[in-house]
């Protein structure tokens, strides 16, 4: 009968480390989630506080208007003028670039948190399912438990009244 009960604390604490472990990795999931979503908000924050394609058209023709009032049809301008030009263009073309990557990489932290919810959700079933589970066979092991004590009790009382019959005889 020790030995069983022994074997009971013993595998009711195995569950029980199992069941701490599994908390610890739901805490760790969540502290990540959590980061994951601070990082997802900071990249939204940045694509709203980078100029736009109308601003950087606007400079350019706010240029292009400055240099045709600066006057004259030299060669010299029309250059100024196609440098410029290049010039918001190549940066118009990075900033669509890194907009489109901002984008995906949004995209695929939306997709990693999802997973990392799915996951979290999944142990907290299952955990759950396990503490149920534990109560379970923990409430089962008690009543064998107490049975045996009363069978045990029972055998005393009838070695006892055995013995007290043996004396009569």
């Amino acid at each position: 009968m020790e030995s069983d009960v022994s074997e009971m604390r013993n595998e009711l604490q195995s569950r029980d480390g199992l069941w701490r472990r599994i908390q610890l990795e739901c805490q760790k999931l969540y502290t990540e989630l959590l980061k994951i979503k601070e990082y997802k908000d900071m990249q939204e924050i940045q694509i709203k506080h980078q100029p736009s394609r109308v601003q950087l058209t606007e400079q350019l023709e706010n240029k292009n208007t400055e240099l045709l009032l600066f006057g004259g049809s030299g060669e010299h301008h029309k250059e100024e003028v196609n440098k410029i030009r290049n010039h918001v263009y190549r940066k118009e073309q990075s900033h669509c670039s890194e907009q489109e990557r901002m984008k995906t990489e949004i995209s695929d932290l939306t997709e990693e948190l999802h997973q990392k919810e799915i996951t979290i959700a999944t142990i907290m079933e299952k955990a759950s399912l396990l503490e149920r589970q534990l109560k379970m066979e923990l409430e089962t092991k008690h009543k064998l438990l107490t049975n045996q004590q009363l069978l045990e009790s029972r055998y005393q009382v009838v070695k006892s009244e055995n013995t007290h019959l043996k004396e009569m005889v």
